[in-house]
């Protein structure tokens, strides 16, 4: 889903974590109790993590901070799929689908449910592995 740099990737939510202190599989959970959404508006981990540090500077509840990265995440990835088109069933793969916070931001914002695997983060390796044995098979046709 990206296409300049780390920002809405699963090592951009490593980078909040660590500057929040929680640990990454609590991210969602945390988000979810939200109360406020303030606005995160740069893209760049590196700008976005200093917006953090100030907001935990200012003694912003990390729920609030949690939701408003996911919502900032969020945005980013309907630009990408208003860009590419929206089809009739949306699914996410990659370890940030695990993230409860950034599944129910694409819920609330696309207004539908987006399909997530089991173990979405090995979808991009099953797809490779069923390529080459496609290749495979036609090399010894």
């Amino acid at each position: 889903m990206n296409d300049k740099c780390a920002a809405g990737t699963g090592r951009f939510l490593e980078v909040m974590a660590r500057t929040l202190e929680v640990e990454l599989r609590d991210m969602g959970p945390l988000s979810l109790k939200s109360s406020e959404l303030i606005p995160i508006s740069s893209m760049c981990t590196v700008f976005a993590e200093s917006e953090v540090v100030s907001l935990i500077a200012q003694s912003t509840p990390k729920e609030d901070i949690l939701h408003s990265i996911h919502n900032s995440i969020c945005t980013r990835i309907i630009a990408m799929v208003d860009r590419v088109g929206l089809e009739a069933q949306l699914t996410m793969t990659g370890g940030v689908a695990k993230n409860s916070g950034v599944v129910e931001q694409i819920r609330s914002q696309l207004g539908m449910d987006p399909n997530v695997p089991d173990e979405p983060q090995i979808v991009g390796a099953l797809g490779a592995a069923l390529i080459a044995a496609a290749v495979a098979k036609l090399d010894n046709s």
